[in-house]
């Protein structure tokens, strides 16, 4: 469909939602809201006609009148009228899959930031032993010991305290991540890269002490949220850095605070992410089970997760 006929056949719509959202602007925060059981799916339809725009490339004048429709939307649709938690269920069940698959290009460039050299740093350990002390330094001797050692059981106030930690830790790994966009991308870039060659690194040490199924039955049931938790803070730190690079026809304030966004619920999802990656690396990873009762719920961590990344929220007819 070429723009006119686009923008002639849902121009009508267009206007009705702007003229509801002008309502509900002039509404005081407190004032009692009008019937809007029909806000949702109309929002929804504006996101679908968004998508299309960008995706044809219409021209920026018509992408940016939708965009700001949708924020303006946005806004209106999490306005202090609903409780808390239904808007986090909502964010959970459909806004945050859908981010995800909108940005598709940006977590695939991420993914490949981490999977290469994580890869390289593997094969070069795995086939010349001794990089591992280049590579890792004075950690390879302590994590050596820390999977040989696996054996000892902790107690319940060793997993809370670890549990606090790893929240720590993993969320602000993905701040870094995130944030070192700003430096034109750059920054989140170099933080992959160093993420990936370090588990890299430790797995092929691993490997070569013997050690493996100590390591990998208890990295990889947590290891599916917590690395794709990374990933997703790092293609939304590359969409930062390059709005900066290339605006297009936006100014770079504009361009970046589009950006921003488009990112912030994609962050929000992935510090979710991190928490359950931290939950069950506090209080599963250490469990001492059959290595295949391990591997099984592990795998199940990845499909399942990968399963909602890419079904959940999803509108047969529309997407």
């Amino acid at each position: 469909m070429k723009q006119h006929d686009f923008e002639t056949h849902y121009g009508p719509f267009w206007s009705e939602f702007s003229a509801l959202l002008d309502q509900l602007d002039a509404l005081r925060q407190r004032q009692p809201l009008p019937p809007l059981e029909q806000f949702a799916a109309d929002y929804r339809r504006l996101c679908h006609q968004l998508a299309l725009a960008r995706q044809r490339g219409y021209s920026p004048r018509l992408v940016e009148q939708l965009n700001q429709l949708v924020l303006r939307g946005h806004r209106q649709l999490h306005r202090d009228r609903a409780p808390l938690l239904p808007r986090i269920g909502v964010f959970l069940a459909e806004e945050f899959p859908r981010a995800v698959r909108r940005q598709w290009r940006w977590q695939l460039a991420a993914a490949l930031a981490f999977l290469i050299p994580l890869v390289a740093a593997w094969l070069a350990v795995w086939l010349s032993p001794s990089m591992a002390q280049m590579m890792l330094g004075s950690q390879a001797d302590a994590i050596e010991m820390m999977y040989a050692d696996r054996e000892q059981l902790r107690s319940a106030g060793d997993d809370v305290m670890m549990f606090g930690y790893y929240i720590f830790n993993n969320i602000s790994i993905a701040f870094r991540t995130f944030a070192g966009g700003v430096f034109f991308g750059i920054g989140a870039l170099i933080v992959m890269v160093f993420n990936g060659g370090f588990f890299g690194a430790v797995s092929g040490h691993i490997v070569n002490a013997n050690l493996t199924e100590s390591f990998f039955t208890f990295v990889i049931a947590h290891g599916a949220p917590e690395l794709t938790a990374i990933v997703l803070a790092g293609g939304a730190g590359l969409r930062l850095g390059l709005s900066l690079l290339a605006p297009g026809p936006l100014s770079r304030a504009d361009a970046f605070r589009r950006a921003a966004d488009d990112s912030l619920p994609i962050i929000w999802g992935a510090f979710a992410l991190l928490l359950l990656a931290a939950f069950m690396e506090a209080f599963w990873s250490p469990r001492q089970f059959d290595p295949a009762i391990k591997y099984g719920v592990g795998a199940l961590s990845w499909l399942s997760l990968y399963a909602y990344l890419l079904l959940a929220g999803r509108e047969r007819t529309r997407e």
